[in-house]
């Protein structure tokens, strides 16, 4: 039987939600407890989180690839809907569906770890970060905005690659695995100049949150302008990625 519609919008939701539980959850674990005294446990650094979101995307996947086909990011949805037949009419219900997952996943971090962002970050200036993006150079836009574009190109090239019968027969219980994969190369090998959101959804709806939770700095009302090139580049990213898997292996394999 087919899913509704509304299965589908669920199932974006909570696999957007996962994503943000773990990828965020790791993000809060190394900035607030990363750096102890002598002798205390360290949890983790960069690696740490690469390897965090990395899972979180796997487990995404795996609660919604049978119902909605996993997207769980605005750049997926757009892209499929241009080049695989998705239908127009569930874009905006899917994205919608993925900003509030992401949004809800980094409200329920923000609560677990409430009373150690307060001893951390008492006036909320400094852990935004934990839950969404910012460049590394802030007066350079253009170098974050072309990483995101290649870093979701790659994404999207990729998971065309993978999910192309024609090109390759992946099982579908090993699509979450692979695509997790696919996060974590871009993690290690893109991750500093933006961030790596690669998803507008899993940047923006996190980045609401600060806002309603009061933080002074988060990229959208504090004046730096910084919450369009994650949302931007991403978008941008996934067609050009999507578009010259088309042109290019699509374009020559034998159809089976």
């Amino acid at each position: 039987m087919r899913s509704s519609l509304a299965a589908e919008m669920l199932a974006e939701f909570l696999g957007t939600m996962v994503i943000l539980l773990f990828g965020a959850g790791v993000c809060a674990m190394v900035a607030l407890f990363g750096s102890g005294a002598p002798g205390e446990i360290v949890h983790g650094g960069y690696t740490s989180i690469t390897i965090g979101w990395a899972l979180g995307v796997l487990f995404g996947v795996i609660v919604s690839i049978r119902i909605s086909g996993a997207h769980l990011n605005p750049a997926v949805t757009l892209a499929c809907a241009v080049f695989r037949g998705f239908a127009w009419r569930k874009v905006l219900p899917y994205v919608l569906a993925q900003t509030l997952g992401a949004m809800a996943g980094a409200a329920l971090v923000w609560f677990n770890y409430r009373e150690a962002i307060r001893r951390f970050d008492p006036l909320l200036e400094k852990t935004a970060s934990m839950f969404t993006t910012f460049p590394a150079f802030p007066d350079v836009p253009a170098a974050g905005f072309l990483d995101q574009v290649l870093g979701t190109a790659l994404l999207l090239y990729l998971v065309f690659a993978i999910t192309d019968e024609d090109n390759v027969a992946v099982p579908q219980h090993l699509l979450p695995v692979l695509v997790s994969l696919i996060v974590l190369a871009i993690g290690v090998s893109f991750g500093k100049l933006h961030g790596y959101a690669i998803n507008p959804a899993r940047d923006f709806g996190p980045r609401l949150f600060t806002v309603l939770a009061g933080y002074r700095v988060n990229g959208l009302t504090d004046g730096s302008h910084v919450w369009w090139v994650p949302i931007a580049g991403p978008l941008a990213g996934g067609l050009i990625g999507a578009g010259l898997y088309e042109m290019t292996i699509r374009k020559f394999l034998p159809r089976r």
